[in-house]
């Protein structure tokens, strides 16, 4: 509402999904089972992306694909000092059965993720907005995750418009 999202530092950058990936989430870290696609794709919900454009894109993990489960990594960050946190915000949509999205956190020493923020699918198939302030005194990723229980139909997880700060 207030274009703030729109509005970027130097160093931040923003993932719409109009074109590609962006570079903090190269093509290659992107698993099978999203997908980039808009509401005209007759796959189910949601019909548009959070702005309300039926002709925008945004990522999905949709019940009709194979892959029950996917990751998103971003590129590695490095630390993030005490007056510059990393914020990311994006725009998220869980169909209200059995959908879960789940942000994670890989620092470069540590083998296992750590799990920093997830929301199970009791929403009422709607865009939903959340902003993570991360705080790392060691290289990391990010792994954005969805995952769906059952394999119904219009049952999806989708993610849009992911925004790094200038802390990322």
């Amino acid at each position: 509402g207030d274009s703030g999202d729109e509005k970027q530092g130097k160093s931040g950058s923003s993932c719409d999904f109009e074109t590609n990936l962006c570079e903090v989430l190269p093509e290659f870290n992107l698993q099978p089972g999203w997908i980039r696609r808009n509401g005209q794709s007759g796959m189910g919900p949601p019909y548009s992306d959070h702005n309300g454009k039926d002709s925008a894109y945004f990522l999905s993990l949709s019940s009709e694909m194979q892959s029950s489960s996917a990751a998103l990594r971003t590129s590695v960050f490095l630390p993030t000092d005490e007056e510059h946190p990393c914020q990311i915000r994006f725009h998220y949509w869980v169909s209200q059965m059995s959908g879960t999205l789940t942000v994670g956190l890989q620092k470069r020493s540590e083998d296992t993720v750590t799990n920093i923020w997830q929301v199970p699918g009791e929403l009422r198939n709607q865009w939903n907005v959340n902003t993570i302030t991360i705080n790392s005194t060691e290289k990391y990723e990010v792994i954005f995750s969805g995952m769906l229980e059952t394999q119904r139909q219009g049952e999806n997880v989708a993610i849009d418009d992911i925004t790094f700060s200038e802390g990322c």
